[in-house]
């Protein structure tokens, strides 16, 4: 595992870019698997900002993403489909068509589950997983629990994600139960992961993750296992793994 160790959130922000570009720019038609919530937002608006430079080009790009709330429209505006068109997608010369988010409104979910899998297959799996990550240790929407899953899935989210994403909604009551989330297994098969990480708060989950047992009480954990991972975070959010004497870049 590598691990950048940035002076803030800009700068965290512009180094994960740089390695999402670089990994466009080497593979034009690659896919990339993509992440939303706040701490990637900076991310991706350095890439917008390169695009509009001409610096970078999306039009070959294929993404897949984590997971969307069940029960939530691609048109609403706290749905992961608006969050990625409103940060990202948008504001770049990616093909609409070429773009995937799990369809929260799928009357089976099981089959929607199936269905979004079999796409990642046809894509020929993620060549660059985008992640970040909750204070429980969660990667996509996958919690902590007794197992690891493997594919796409129909998740209930625990009270401290609800807690956290309630800030984005009228009121905790609006907050969705579930979410469909790819699993475990299809994140371990991506060729390569980028774990992006902000602020104090973070510290001590990036420990446990990191440098605690892999266990799926923690569900980020699993990521040890992972041959290409790349951890970039804020100071702040790497108090605490620096402690164990892991060695970082400046």
């Amino acid at each position: 595992m590598r691990i950048y160790e940035c002076a803030d959130y800009s700068a965290m922000s512009r180094q994960a870019a740089n390695i999402i570009s670089a990994q466009v720019i080497l593979e034009p038609q690659c896919v990339l698997g993509l992440a939303t919530g706040s701490t990637p937002i900076g991310t991706y608006e350095q890439l917008v900002e390169w695009y509009k430079k001409g610096d970078l080009s999306f039009a070959g790009v294929r993404s897949v993403n984590l997971d969307e709330y069940r029960g939530l429209s691609a048109e609403h505006d706290q749905s992961y489909r608006y969050f990625m068109q409103t940060h990202l997608f948008d504001h770049v010369d990616i093909r609409r068509e070429n773009t995937n988010v799990p369809n929260g409104m799928a009357e089976d979910p099981a089959a929607e589950c199936a269905r979004y899998d079999q796409i990642i297959r046809d894509l020929g799996g993620i060549d660059l997983q985008l992640l970040g990550m909750g204070h429980n240790g969660h990667i996509g929407f996958n919690e902590p629990t007794d197992y690891f899953p493997l594919g796409t899935h129909l998740v209930d989210l625990t009270q401290s994600t609800i807690e956290a994403n309630k800030r984005f909604f009228a009121s905790e009551a609006d907050v969705p139960r579930q979410a469909l989330t790819m699993g475990v297994g299809s994140i371990m098969s991506a060729k390569s992961v980028l774990v992006v990480v902000s602020g104090a708060d973070k510290a001590a989950i990036v420990r446990s993750a990191f440098c605690g047992p892999i266990t799926p009480q923690v569900p980020a954990s699993i990521l040890q296992l992972h041959p290409h991972v790349t951890l970039v975070g804020d100071r702040a959010a790497l108090t605490e793994i620096r402690k164990e004497g892991v060695a970082v870049c400046g």
